[in-house]
């Protein structure tokens, strides 16, 4: 009878060991499963649309991440990168600057980034631009309205003095000359008319 409970005693402790280690093993589990590193919020924000392309793209994540292994892209309309950069990590925030002269058109962002415990976190959204970026003024022609004459304009600028000054000055020269023939013809007839008298 004594042996019988022996038996009974190590069998039932055997089966409570195994519930007790199954425990054991879900305690430890479950707060890795918590701390899975997750996309918190984005800007711009998954499916939306915009007027225009803005300066970055913010990715905020619910650890902080790595900046060694963070890796953020942004692919336009036209299939070209739109970073000009790369990206920063802040804490929890990644940040990658965009052009914002690119096109309109539907943008695809994609990320994959290592929290400081050393989760990776990955995937992908897409937004769209509707305003296509305004044309900025060619420096060119800033330049040529804000610039001085250039050498060729000072000559022409110059020949057209010089031909009106030239103009002038022979207008004068021809006057002179009216002026001097007259007056020799004037002290001619009062000669003439001198002599006549004297006669």
């Amino acid at each position: 009878m004594n042996a019988f409970h022996r038996r009974a005693a190590r069998t039932a402790a055997r089966g409570l060991v195994l519930p007790a280690a199954a425990l054991t093993v879900l305690a430890v589990a479950a707060p890795q499963a918590v701390a899975h590193t997750e996309l918190d919020t984005s800007s711009p924000g998954t499916e939306a649309t915009l007027a225009g392309l803005p300066p970055n793209v913010m990715l905020t994540f619910s650890d902080d991440m790595t900046q060694k292994y963070a890796r953020v892209a942004v692919t336009g309309p036209d299939g070209k990168s739109a970073a000009t950069g790369e990206p920063e990590v802040r804490g929890k925030t990644v940040t990658l600057p965009l052009d914002v002269t690119s096109p309109a058109g539907r943008y695809t962002v994609g990320y994959r980034v290592v929290s400081a415990d050393g989760h990776p976190v990955s995937g992908s959204y897409t937004f769209t631009v509707t305003t296509p970026p305004s044309p900025s003024p060619s420096p060119r022609a800033e330049l040529s309205a804000d610039a001085p004459p250039s050498a060729a304009a000072r000559e022409t600028q110059a020949g057209e003095a010089g031909e009106k000054s030239s103009g002038t000055t022979t207008a004068l020269v021809g006057g002179g000359a009216l002026v001097l023939v007259a007056a020799a013809v004037g002290a001619y007839v009062a000669r003439r008319r001198r002599t006549g008298h004297d006669d």
